[in-house]
Order: structure tokens, then C-alpha cells, then sequence
């Protein structure tokens, strides 16, 4: 029979507040996710110069865009196998060493990006390789997110799951911010020659550099008390994790993908995709779209430690309720504002921004519902495959939305995501598990 969470509540940890060791917990693993997000998203902000560099230089400037574009996206399609193969050994062999892996794994290939010889220099080598450190760094980020969130969630003291995971968001949303900022500088203070020449290296060396750093740093880090108790029970999963998951957990996955969706549309569409999308649809000039991306991306980062201390006083089912609705109604009232012509763009994209921080409620959610043992392996799978499924199909999705309801189309989808986020939360409270607990067993 499928079980669809886990009906144990034994806590990881007893209920006290986060002392000076937690705290460290958190830091860590938290600038260790901005580094390694930044690495992963920082080959989207020099998408133009590595079109014009890795491609022949007779390549239409539409197509080398392209390939390069699908050669970002092939980092997305690497995510499952990787997570679900470092998952794997998380479960086996300790939450610490994955968590560390991951980091190393992501460093090196952006290290790598940054050395890389251009096609003038080695010919079709040159796009070759660099799909191959997107593979890799696609591989890394698949196990990084999951096992971030169960490594700081089975850190965390009772009652503070919620912000510790919420906390690990941020730390992520802030990786986006700093690409975004490092883009922005370097085209600011460079030529566009010196930023074809050399410019374009300098973020994936630093981010290689910083990668390590957050590899040695990560040294300082404990297993999580989960784990090790289950270790010392020797109640470890047997076998294959992942196939304990998928026979008797599928409820979980469901519901895991389900808030998934909900988190990809939010930060593709209103995130990462909305600078575009307001400078096509709207007409608004792109400085403003990128400021405005930048005051969202930091108020994200805001929004989503709020929702995580939220969750941990009124529970993970209503904070999704509440969080949902809000931002469903800021979408249509910043939408509508970008039909009116867009008067108080900035203002309502940074309360969008902040609202968006909904998400950071979705680990909480995706923690509880599978057990420990095997924990790592659900999240990575249903996380993973999720994110790429969803994320593939998110523009032609909206496209389609497009076709009947125009330049609201965007905003359309994300309501459909939020509804079946309201949705999850509701089956939750059903079912009894509002406060999505964490447990042992």
C-alpha cells in the first residue's frame, strides 16, 4: 500500500532554540548554496559573449545564441541523474560527504569554463567542452539542493525546521543576486571588446575559487544527527532507496512534485524570466527591468526567511495557503500595472519579489513527507525530475496560455501552479500533517 507520509513523529532534535553550533550549521551550508547556485546560474548572464566565442564565426548570431542557450539547458537535464545518484550514497553513506561532493563537483567545471580554450583556438573542441562542464556542474547542482535541505532540516532543533530550510532558500535566491550584481558590474566597468577578450572569464574563475573555499569550509560541518542515529541502529536503507521510494511512497513524490511545480513557475517566471518578458511585452526599458529584477531578487531573499519563520509558528499547510494567495493577487496587481504602462513597476515587482519567498515553505513540505532513511533519495528524485520536467515546459505552456489570454498569459500560469500548491496544503490539513513534521523512522 502506498504510503503517503510518514506517520512517526519522532523529532530530530528536542524542542530549544538555535544555539551558536546550529547557527554555524546554517551559515555554512548557506554560503556554500549561494556559491555553488551562482556557479550554475552565472552561464546564463554571459550567454552573448560565449555564443560569439565558442561557435564559428560565420554561425548566425540567432543560432550560436541558441546552442548556447541549450547547452545551459543541458546542465537541467544532467540534474536527475545526478541527484538521484549522489542521493543515493546520501542515504547509504552520510548526508556530510554528499553535501561536500557536491560543492567540489560544481567548483571545478566553473573553474574549468573560465580556462577554456575558444573555437578560434581549438575548433568544435571548444562547444564540446563546454557542454561536459555543464553536464557536470548540472550533475553537481542535482544533489546539492536536496541534500542542502535535508542536511540543515535533520541539523535543525524541533520547531525550527521551517526557518532552517527557509534560511538554505535564501542562501540559494542570493546566488542568483550575486550573478545577476557580477553581470552588471563587469559590463559595466569593461569595454565590450575586453569583455569578449577576457571580461567573460573572470565570474567563472572567481566562482571556481569561491567554490573551493566553501569545500574547505564545509570541513567544519557534522553529520546530522539523523543519520548518525540511524547509523548507529543500523536502520539504514538496504539496497536501493530510491526503489523503496518509488514502490511504497508514491502519495509523497506526488505531492513533493506538485509543490515543485509550483516553486519552478515562481522562480522561472517571475524570477528569471520576467526582465525579458516586460521588455518584450510591456516595453519597459532594460535598465529598469534589471533593477527591478535585482530589488526582486534581494526582497526574495527576505520573503522567503519570512515564510520559514512563519511556517515553524502556524504550520507548513497554511503558511502555503496564505503565501499562495498573496501572490497570486501581487502577480495580476503588478501585471495589470504593466498594462497601465507600468507606473509602479518597481515597488510591486519587489513585493512580488517578496511573496515568491512562498517557496522556501516547498523543502519543508518535501522533508516530512518521506522518512529518514530514505529521505534524500525521495526529495532528489521528485525534486529533480520535477524541475526538469516543469522547467522544460514552462515557456511552452505559457506560450499556449498566450494564444487566449495574451500578455497575461504569464501570470495566468503562475495562478495554476499556486492553485495546485493550495491544493497540496489543503490535502495536508486533511490528512492531518499541517505542520509537516519531521521525523526519524
Amino acid at each position: 500500500m502506498t504510503q503517503a507520509f510518514p506517520t512517526t513523529p519522532t523529532l530530530a532534535s528536542p524542542d530549544r532554540r538555535m544555539g551558536p553550533r546550529d547557527i554555524q550549521t546554517l551559515l555554512l551550508a548557506s554560503l556554500g548554496g549561494a556559491l555553488e547556485f551562482y556557479d550554475f546560474v552565472v552561464f546564463v548572464f554571459f550567454a552573448l559573449p560565449l555564443s560569439h566565442l565558442f561557435f564559428p564565426p560565420d554561425t548566425p548570431q540567432w543560432l550560436a545564441q541558441l546552442q548556447t542557450y541549450a547547452i545551459f539547458a543541458a546542465g537541467y537535464l544532467a540534474r536527475p541523474l545526478g541527484g538521484i545518484v549522489m542521493a543515493h550514497f546520501g542515504d547509504r553513506q552520510g548526508r556530510k560527504r554528499m553535501f561536500t561532493l557536491s560543492v567540489f563537483l560544481m567548483a571545478l567545471p566553473t573553474l574549468a569554463i573560465g580556462l577554456l580554450p575558444v573555437y578560434a583556438s581549438v575548433g568544435l573542441l571548444a562547444p564540446l567542452l563546454l557542454l561536459c562542464m555543464r553536464v557536470v556542474q548540472g550533475v553537481a547542482i542535482g544533489g546539492e539542493v536536496p541534500g542542502a535541505w535535508v542536511f540543515v532540516a535533520e541539523h535543525a532543533p524541533r520547531g525550527r525546521v521551517g526557518f532552517a530550510c527557509a534560511c538554505l532558500t535564501s542562501g540559494l535566491t542570493v546566488g542568483i543576486l550575486i550573478g545577476s550584481l557580477t553581470a552588471a558590474w563587469i559590463n559595466h566597468h569593461l569595454a565590450p571588446a575586453d569583455v569578449l577578450r577576457w571580461g567573460w572569464r573572470l565570474p567563472f574563475l572567481l566562482g571556481g575559487v569561491f567554490g573551493f573555499i566553501a569545500v574547505w569550509l564545509r570541513r567544519w560541518l557534522s553529520e546530522t544527527p539523523v543519520f548518525a542515529e540511524l547509523h548507529a541502529r543500523k536502520a539504514l536503507s538496504e539496497g536501493l532507496p530510491l526503489r523503496t521510494v518509488l514502490a511504497g511512497h508514491g502519495v509523497s513524490v506526488a505531492i513533493s512534485m506538485a509543490v515543485t511545480w509550483m516553486l519552478t513557475a515562481a522562480i522561472l517566471v517571475l524570477i528569471l524570466g520576467l526582465p525579458n518578458l516586460v521588455q518584450k511585452s510591456f516595453g519597459i526599458p532594460a535598465d529598469e527591468a534589471f533593477l527591478g529584477n535585482s530589488v526582486a531578487a534581494f526582497c526574495l531573499g527576505l520573503g522567503c526567511v519570512a515564510f520559514g519563520w512563519l511556517v515553524d509558528r502556524i504550520g507548513a499547510a497554511w503558511a502555503l495557503i496564505a503565501g499562495s494567495v498573496a501572490l497570486v493577487i501581487a502577480t495580476y496587481v503588478m501585471f495589470g500595472d504593466l498594462a497601465a504602462g507600468g507606473a509602479h513597476f518597481l515597488p510591486l515587482y519587489a513585493l512580488t519579489g517578496f511573496l515568491v519567498g512562498t517557496v522556501a515553505v516547498v523543502p519543508t513540505i518535501m522533508v516530512a513527507a518521506f522518512p529518514a532513511p530514505i529521505r534524500f533519495s525521495g526529495i532528489s528524485f521528485a525534486y529533480n525530475v520535477a524541475y526538469a520536467v516543469f522547467g522544460a515546459s514552462t515557456a511552452t505552456f505559457i506560450g499556449y496560455l498566450a494564444g487566449t489570454s495574451g500578455r497575461m498569459a504569464a501570470a495566468h500560469y503562475v495562478t495554476i501552479t499556486a492553485a495546485v500548491g493550495v491544493a497540496v496544503a489543503v490535502w495536508l490539513l486533511v490528512k492531518g500533517r499541517g505542520r509537516a513534521e519531521l521525523t526519524t523512522e
